[in-house]
């Protein structure tokens, strides 16, 4: 074709061959651990093969990947700009092993301090007990994160939009840092999707994905992602092999399957997003609102600048104490009570009471957990009915006055 194909037509056809085995429309799902070989002739052909770093269309053990999986990066690497992808049994697995096959004892690499506190854990705690120091520096400044890097420093990683304040960085300026100190850069881009925003056009060297989010998009599976150029990911494919975090054929399947209606569901979320976020700034029990489509965002300019849309993802400050915010949540009837994102049904949490509970308060509010802080992931519902359930949650804490 002579043209460009969009994002849907890529979603749907990417990395998959037209005809597949049994003539199913669909990829299959291979549910094996274990792939036999007809005679020795066919066992020294396929060694052969890894040895040349040649492409294969057979597998070997299960731990080293399926065919289905391989079709789910071959997509996932066309919708985000790379070269090359791999996934993994869940989004910390795909963490946890580029960060142990990039760095070793005595490097040094820079987080930013709005990020995911499972990954700020295992940096500043699993990390230090192999002599690699964790520098954490304020997400959007630029000038701290120059700052920090010496010449130990091999990696600087951060998200965008960040967890759970939204912010959005400048992809364009942390490449030009990291290529001018010759540091790899890395973003989390589980927030954003590659429908929203494609960190590699703007020269970041990995993108890491939560698949278990928008990319699968149903909130039943766990997964995730990396993409990038080629000479990266394949040490960090052997690193998968070793670890062990690799996914299994049906998990595969419905990460392949959720793939496919991304440029579907994306716009929904996007819209509800927005509309959610516009509707909370009326609200006079709403402190604050934090959405990157809002002018009010700090970084405002620069997500529109890079983004296609903000996403599904609403934080708000209730106006109030803790009880209160708890009241606020329980009159909500659209929602459901957890801790994840990215699924077609919507996700509210009070993240004091749910994904940092076990810190003590004082940390917390280093981190900048309010106690009235809420984090609202818009399904696909209505925008219409998101906003309804919400007014009269809102009404009915006003009436019993806050």
């Amino acid at each position: 074709m002579t043209h460009r194909q969009g994002f849907s037509t890529q979603a749907v056809h990417s990395g998959e061959i037209k005809i597949k085995p049994y003539y199913s429309l669909t990829t299959p799902i291979v549910q094996t651990s274990t792939y036999v070989f007809e005679n020795t002739a066919a066992v020294i052909e396929h060694m052969q093969r890894k040895v040349d770093l040649l492409p294969s269309l057979r597998g070997e053990y299960g731990r080293y990947g399926n065919p289905t999986q391989a079709t789910v990066e071959q997509k996932l690497a066309q919708l985000d700009g790379g070269e090359m992808a791999l996934v993994f049994s869940s989004g910390m697995a795909a963490v946890t092993t580029v960060l142990l096959t990039v760095l070793s004892e005595s490097s040094h690499l820079i987080i930013t301090d709005d990020c995911y506190h499972r990954t700020r854990t295992f940096c500043t705690q699993f990390l230090s007990r192999f002599g690699i120091e964790t520098r954490i520096v304020p997400v959007g400044n630029y000038q701290a994160l120059e700052e920090a890097i010496n010449s130990r420093t091999r990696l600087i990683f951060s998200e965008s939009p960040t967890n759970p304040y939204l912010r959005c960085l400048d992809m364009e300026r942390v490449a030009e840092i990291g290529r001018r100190h010759s540091v790899l850069t890395m973003i989390d881009s589980t927030f954003a999707t590659p429908y929203n925003l494609r960190p590699l056009e703007w020269g970041i060297d990995l993108v890491l994905h939560s698949g278990t989010k928008y990319l699968a998009g149903h909130n039943d599976i766990l997964c995730g992602a990396l993409v990038g150029s080629t000479e990266w990911l394949e040490p960090i494919k052997e690193a998968e092999s070793s670890l062990g975090g690799v996914p299994d054929p049906q998990n595969s399947y419905l990460f392949l399957r959720g793939l496919k209606t991304l440029g579907v569901r994306m716009p929904k979320h996007n819209a509800n997003g927005q509309a959610v976020a516009e509707y909370l700034t009326t609200r006079s029990e709403i402190v604050q609102v934090w959405y990157p489509g809002l002018p009010s965002h700090p970084d405002h300019e620069v997500a529109a600048r890079q983004m296609r849309g903000f996403g599904g993802v609403v934080t708000f400050e209730v106006q109030g104490d803790l009880e209160t915010t708890g009241r606020f949540i329980d009159g909500l009837q659209m929602p459901y009570i957890g801790p994840s994102l990215g699924g077609v049904e919507s996700i509210i949490e009070q993240p004091a009471l749910m994904s940092h509970f076990t810190l003590e308060s004082e940390e917390r509010k280093a981190m900048g957990i309010k106690d009235t802080l809420v984090r609202y992931a818009l399904g696909i519902e209505d925008a219409e009915d998101l906003i309804a359930d919400l007014e009269q949650a809102l009404d009915h804490i006003g009436e019993t006055g806050g």
